[in-house]
């Protein structure tokens, strides 16, 4: 059975995942069974509805319904698609079904996404929805909405010879010392097509993560792969950049105040539908220690991705004048 480091957990499952690097045998936090290609049912004591999506998809169907058990140590996760999650705290496991017609790569999609982040979160770890990249000896993180340029961002990084940490899903921890540190993710990012061309040249420059899927078609960049680098270690955490509208011109670079900062990541927070008053409570608190600790700053990129040569230099000089003010 491979194993398998991400987010700081110590994985182990029942078939390979595709995108994970395989590590040496270990004492696991969590158990991942992919079960296979059936559907599956809720057991009967998970019948206390928790989340239901007001997006559905074109069978009318809610993109997500979450139950959970009255004590809330289990979930029971339900995609439009009826791809099903079994999360068990108790256990550490969370078991997977998907129906026939999709694959075990759509499944695992969901998985080192929006599960796993949950999985985090209600274990209490903060995570916020966006990308990280090592500049010097600590790590800068990009964290915005969809399609705001995260992992664009990050590729640029990439091109130009950085270390990405981890894309989509930005887990900070509290190391010894009090210092926040970001902890790696996956080697791959993840890139709509539009953003494969810009960045590439084609659209079909890189290979799409779930080949098959008649709609789906975000595409992934390999970060194993020459010239390209992954950082495995944790990394401190030296600045925040929220993502602001992108520009037509040059790459801007605005402070945001400790309480700014604060009101814009509430809202950038992994899987946040999905938290109980109790997370949203501890939420906030590690929030507002994050943003004590850590100078934060609007940035916006440029609309074309041709400001790699402006918008590195222009992170360097403000990592090297101490960061954006947060006065």
């Amino acid at each position: 059975m491979p194993h398998y480091a991400l987010y700081g957990l110590n994985l182990v499952s029942n078939q390979a995942i595709a995108g994970l690097v395989p590590m040496a045998a270990q004492q696991a936090d969590l158990e991942i069974d992919l079960a296979g290609p059936r559907l599956a049912d809720p057991p009967s004591h998970l019948h206390r509805p928790h989340y239901t999506s007001t997006t559905r998809n074109d069978q009318g169907q809610p993109a997500l319904r979450v139950w959970s058990d009255l004590e809330q140590t289990e979930f029971w996760f339900c995609y439009g698609d009826n791809t099903t999650f079994w999360l068990q705290q108790t256990a550490a496991k969370i078991t997977a079904h998907w129906p026939p017609e999709l694959t075990l790569e759509d499944t695992v999609t969901y998985l080192i996404g929006p599960v796993l982040a949950f999985w985090l979160r209600w274990r209490g770890v903060l995570c916020l929805h966006g990308s990280a990249v090592q500049m010097g000896e600590g790590a800068i993180a990009f964290v915005g909405p969809a399609g705001a340029g995260k992992s664009t961002t990050a590729a640029l990084f990439a091109q130009a010879g950085y270390s990405v940490i981890t894309d989509d899903v930005v887990v900070i921890q509290q190391h010894p010392g009090g210092k926040p540190h970001i902890i790696p993710g996956y080697p791959r990012l993840r890139l709509w097509q539009n953003s494969v061309q810009l960045l590439y040249g084609s659209p079909q420059a890189l290979p799409r993560i779930v080949p098959n899927h008649p709609t789906w078609d975000k595409q992934y960049l390999d970060l194993t792969q020459r010239p390209y680098q992954f950082q495995h270690q944790a990394l401190p955490l030296r600045r925040l950049y929220c993502l602001g509208l992108r520009t037509a011109d040059l790459p801007t670079l605005k402070p945001l105040s400790p309480a700014a900062a604060l009101l814009h990541l509430t809202t950038q927070t992994s899987v946040h539908y999905l938290l109980t008053k109790t997370m949203r409570q501890q939420e906030f608190i590690k929030l507002s220690q994050l943003m004590q600790q850590t100078p934060c700053g609007t940035l916006s990129i440029t609309q074309d991705c041709s400001q790699a040569t402006d918008l590195i230099p222009l992170i360097a000089q403000d990592l090297a004048a101490g960061g954006v003010s947060v006065g």
